[in-house]
């Protein structure tokens, strides 16, 4: 004989009653509905899933807030939707390194060109171990100086200067064949 499932509203108050699996219940619940969201609000699963987990951990620090006026399923949805909302916003703040201009016709660049550009580009930096990476984004996307890309990383700047290069050469043979498009 099984149990009958408690509501979100019956979770909510054994959660605020000590209950340790109660919001737990809740998480395997929703998530699913939360990923969803997430994922499709922000277009990456990465900063979906710590989108999520931040939305969370928030929720479970604020559930005493949670007042009833709407779903429990809704005000976890509006925790998710605010938190991506917000890496949203921080990510439009975030300095960031346009691509270089380059000579071509009146027409402008040819968007294809360059989405299909930016897409190699991540993806071969996907493929660089994380030390090259973090510092070739740090140094050659985000225009830090290799002093304080070094304070950053808490290394001598000749390091930051040899992950650069090495990273750069790698770069440079997984793109080769984005030099035949230039020509």
């Amino acid at each position: 004989m099984s149990a009958t499932p408690r509501s979100d509203i019956e979770l909510v108050a054994a959660h605020r009653g000590g209950d340790r699996h109660a919001f737990d219940e809740l998480v395997r619940r929703h998530g699913d509905r939360l990923w969803g969201v997430a994922v499709r609000t922000l277009r990456h699963r990465e900063d979906a899933a710590d989108a999520v987990q931040e939305a969370l951990v928030a929720a479970y620090r604020r559930i005493d807030g949670y007042r009833g006026e709407a779903s429990v399923s809704a005000w976890l949805h509006r925790v998710v939707v605010n938190v991506c909302i917000d890496r949203i916003r921080r990510e439009r703040v975030r300095p960031t390194v346009p691509w270089p201009e380059r000579d071509i016709a009146a027409r402008g660049p040819d968007p294809v060109l360059e989405v299909t550009t930016r897409m190699a580009v991540d993806d071969a930096l996907a493929l660089l171990p994380a030390e090259q990476r973090v510092a070739i984004v740090l140094v050659d996307v985000q225009g830090y100086p290799v002093a304080e890309v070094a304070e950053i990383l808490q290394v001598a700047p000749g390091t930051v200067k040899s992950r650069c290069a090495r990273g750069r050469a790698r770069l440079a043979v997984l793109l080769g064949h984005l030099r035949e498009v230039d020509a």
